[in-house]
C-alpha cells in the first residue's frame, strides 16, 4: 500500500487539492478516509482521496461588520427577553434561550476592560431582565419577598443610577404596596445606594450603605424615609451588604452582567 501511496503526486483544481496518480490503473483504488493537508494553511474536512474538500477559517470581521454583527445579536437578545417582565415570567426554557443569545453578544464582543472603558458604565440604566427573578422573589437569587399573591407587592421599574466620579451605585426600584379596599395602592421608590470600585479588568464590587424609601404618585408630598445600614455588630456574617458580578458586554446603550451567583442581567440606557 505504501508503495501505492507514493505513485501519487500531489495536484489542485479549481483551489480544491486531489491526488493524481501517475498509473492509470490505480486511479480507480479506493483507500480509507483520512485528512489530508496541503501546504496552505487552512482546514481540510475528512473525505476519500479522490475528493478532498479544503475549508478556509472564517474570515476577521472589520469593524464595520462586527458592529453589524452585534447590533443584529443584540435585537436577538431583546427579542428573546420582551414579554418575560423582567425575568418574573421566564420558565426554563426561556433563562436558557435568554442564556444563550447573552452568550453569543458576550462572544462576538470580547473581553471587558473597565479600567479603558470605565466612562461607558456612566449613566442611569434600566434593567430589562434578571435571570434570577424567575425565583418569583424580589430578592431574586437571594432571600426577598415573594411576588404574586402572597404579599401584594407589584414590582415596576428597576434601574441602576451610577457615577463614575463619586463612585455612587444605586439600585432603584419602584414598587406597588397593596391596600385594604377602598385605599388605592401605594407606590413607593426605593433606592439603595451602594459605593462601587472595580476588582478586575472586568470585576465590580458593591459596598451596601443605606437604603431610601420614598412614595410617589397621590402621596409625593410625603418626607422619604431612610433605612441607615445596621452597624457591624448587628448584622448578620452572611450577609455584609456586598456584593459582586462581571461586566460581560458593554458599549453605549446595552449592559450584560453575570452575577456572583450565575445571575444574568441586562441592561439598557435610559
Amino acid at each position: 500500500m505504501a508503495s501505492l501511496i507514493q505513485t501519487a503526486i500531489p495536484c489542485y483544481y479549481s483551489d480544491v487539492p486531489c491526488l493524481h496518480f501517475k498509473n492509470p490503473s490505480l486511479r480507480n483504488l479506493e483507500f480509507p478516509k483520512r485528512v489530508l493537508f496541503n501546504t496552505k494553511k487552512r482546514s481540510v474536512c475528512k473525505s476519500s482521496l479522490d475528493e478532498v474538500v479544503a475549508v478556509e477559517p472564517p474570515p476577521k470581521l472589520d469593524d464595520k461588520s462586527k458592529a453589524e454583527l452585534i447590533d443584529s445579536l443584540k435585537i436577538k437578545l431583546l427579542s428573546t427577553v420582551s414579554g418575560l417582565n423582567k425575568g418574573l415570567a421566564a420558565s426554563e426554557n426561556d433563562l436558557q434561550k435568554a442564556d444563550a443569545a447573552a452568550k453569543e453578544i458576550e462572544e462576538a464582543g470580547g473581553p471587558v476592560d473597565l479600567s479603558a472603558d470605565l466612562d461607558k458604565l456612566q449613566g442611569r440604566w434600566k434593567l430589562i431582565y434578571s435571570s434570577a427573578f424567575s425565583s418569583r422573589t424580589l430578592g431574586g437569587s437571594r432571600p426577598g419577598p415573594p411576588t404574586g399573591r402572597l404579599l401584594p407587592i407589584t414590582l415596576g421599574q428597576v434601574f441602576q443610577r451610577i457615577d463614575i466620579l463619586s463612585k455612587d451605585f444605586d439600585n432603584i426600584v419602584e414598587l406597588e404596596l397593596g391596600a385594604p379596599w377602598p385605599l388605592p395602592p401605594v407606590e413607593v421608590t426605593a433606592t439603595l445606594a451602594h459605593k462601587f470600585e472595580l476588582t478586575g479588568s472586568s470585576s465590580v464590587k458593591i459596598i451596601f450603605e443605606k437604603t431610601t424609601v420614598k412614595t410617589t404618585g397621590n402621596l409625593s408630598q410625603i418626607p422619604p424615609l431612610e433605612i441607615p445600614q445596621l452597624p457591624d455588630a448587628l448584622r448578620p456574617s452572611t450577609n455584609r451588604g456586598s456584593g459582586d458580578f462581571d461586566v460581560t458586554y458593554l458599549d453605549s446603550d446595552v449592559r450584560i452582567t453575570r452575577g456572583d451567583r450565575g445571575e444574568l442581567r441586562v441592561f439598557v440606557i435610559s
